[in-house]
C-alpha cells in the first residue's frame, strides 16, 4: 500500500511538474506577443492601424500583469484582484506587485525609444491563476494520499489488534475451561484422601496446590473476559505475592520488598495484578539461575502515580531483545512459550490502563522492570 501510494505521488509530481513548466513556456510565449503590443501601442503615430494590437492587449485575461515605466512607477495593470481595495491601497498593491516581479527577473523589457535607452517600460508578469493551482496540486494530493495511507494503516492495526484479542480471549477461555475439568477431580480425590487416611500430612499440601490451581484457572477465565478492578489495598497485594514466593524462591535468592507505610489504594484486579508481580519474580529467579543473587520490589508513589520497580542481579537482557520482550513468542528460555510478559502487558496497560516496560538492563548486572498505575481514574 505504501510502495502503491509512494508510485502514485511520485508520478503525480512528474506529470505536474512537466505540464506547470509547459505553462509556463506558453505563458512567457503570450506575453512576449502581448509586450510587442504595448510597445507597438506606445510607438504608433495617427496612421497606424491599431485594431490587431488592442484585440492581443485586450485577449489577456488570465495571466496577472503590472506595466512600470523607467522610473519604477506602475502604469497600468491586468488581472489582479483589487476587490475592497482603495484608490491608495491598489496603487501600494500594484506597485509592490510590480517591484517584486521586477526582482525576480519576471519581467520583458520594451525599448519606446531605439535613439535613447532611458525611454523604455518594463511588463512585468506573474503566473495565471490556472498555473498557481496547478504548481499545488502534487501537494494537495500528496497530503490526501497521506491521510489515506495513514487510516488504512490505523484501521489495520486495529483490525489486528482485535484479532489477536480474539485470540487471547479464546486462548483463555479454553485453558480456564480445560483446567476446570481435572482440578473438580482433584478436589473430589483429595476428599476421598481425607476420608481415608485423615492423619496423613500431605493432604494440606495437595489442597494448596489444588486452590493454587484454582487460582490459576480463574485468573485464566479473567484474562478471557474484562474483569472490572476495584479498589484494593496494593500493599495488602504485593504482601501476598510476597508470601508466596518467599516459600518457593531457593535460599541463594534474596527477596527484599521496600514498600510505603502509607497503605495505597488502588484501582485493581488483585488476582491478575499479582499474576503480574509473580511473573516478573519468577522471570527475575531464572535470569539469576543457580548464582546468588537479590530480587527487589520497590513501590514509590508521586502525586498522579505509583511506581513499582521489580529488579534482579541476574544475568540481564541484551539491548537488541528488550525492544522484543513483550512481543508474543519471543523467548530467551530453552523451554520457555514467551507469554508470561505479554499477558503481563495486556493485564497491565489494557486492564489497568497503567503501563510496563525495562526501565533498565544490563547484561552480568541485572534488569529492572517498571510498572507505571495511576492513582486515580
Amino acid at each position: 500500500m505504501v510502495i502503491a501510494a509512494t508510485i502514485i505521488v511520485t508520478a503525480s509530481l512528474v506529470v505536474s511538474h512537466v505540464l506547470t513548466r509547459d505553462l509556463e513556456t506558453e505563458e512567457r510565449h503570450k506575453m512576449e506577443i502581448w509586450a510587442e503590443a504595448m510597445r507597438t501601442l506606445n510607438q504608433a503615430d495617427e496612421n497606424t492601424d491599431l485594431n490587431l494590437v488592442l484585440q492581443v492587449i485586450n485577449a489577456n485575461n488570465t495571466i496577472p500583469v503590472v506595466v512600470l515605466d523607467a522610473k519604477g512607477k506602475p502604469q497600468t495593470a491586468r488581472n489582479i484582484n483589487l476587490k475592497g481595495k482603495t484608490g491608495e491601497d491598489s496603487v501600494l498593491l500594484v506597485s509592490n506587485m510590480g517591484q517584486r516581479l521586477l526582482a525576480e527577473g519576471r519581467f520583458i523589457r520594451i525599448s519606446l525609444n531605439d535613439s535613447i535607452k532611458s525611454e523604455y517600460i518594463d511588463v512585468c508578469y506573474d503566473d495565471s491563476l490556472m498555473l498557481q493551482r496547478l504548481a499545488t496540486y502534487p501537494y494537495v494530493q500528496l497530503g490526501i494520499v497521506l491521510v489515506f495511507v495513514m487510516v488504512a494503516i490505523i484501521a489495520l492495526r486495529t483490525s489486528k489488534r482485535a484479532e489477536q484479542n480474539k485470540v487471547w480471549v479464546g486462548l483463555s477461555k479454553e485453558t480456564a475451561h480445560q483446567l476446570g475439568t481435572p482440578i473438580s477431580s482433584l478436589m473430589a480425590w483429595t476428599e476421598v484422601l481425607k476420608e481415608t487416611h485423615p492423619d496423613d500430612e500431605l493432604i494440606p499440601e495437595m489442597e494448596k496446590d489444588i486452590s493454587r490451581l484454582q487460582l490459576i484457572a480463574d485468573r485464566f477465565s479473567k484474562i478471557g473476559s474484562l474483569p472490572e478492578p476495584v479498589p484494593s489495598s496494593l500493599n495488602d497485594v504485593l504482601a501476598h505475592v510476597v508470601s508466596y514466593m518467599d516459600k518457593r524462591t531457593p535460599k541463594r535468592i534474596t527477596l527484599k520488598t521496600q514498600l510505603p507505610e502509607e497503605d495505597i489504594i488502588l484501582n485493581l484486579n488483585a488476582s491478575l495484578f499479582e499474576w503480574v508481580i509473580e511473573n516478573l519474580c519468577k522471570n527475575a529467579m531464572d535470569a539469576i539461575g543457580e548464582s546468588e543473587g537479590c530480587i527487589t520490589l520497590n513501590v514509590q508513589k508521586t502525586a498522579q502515580k505509583v511506581l513499582i520497580e521489580v529488579s534482579d542481579t541476574g544475568k540481564g537482557i541484551r539491548k537488541k531483545d528488550i525492544a522484543n520482550v513483550f512481543r508474543p513468542g519471543f523467548t530467551t528460555k530453552k523451554r520457555g512459550w514467551g507469554l508470561g510478559l505479554s499477558l503481563a502487558k495486556r493485564i497491565v496497560e489494557e486492564y489497568h490502563k497503567g503501563k510496563i516496560s525495562v526501565k533498565s538492563s544490563e547484561v552480568g548486572v541485572g534488569t529492572t522492570f517498571l510498572i507505571e498505575l495511576r492513582t486515580g481514574r
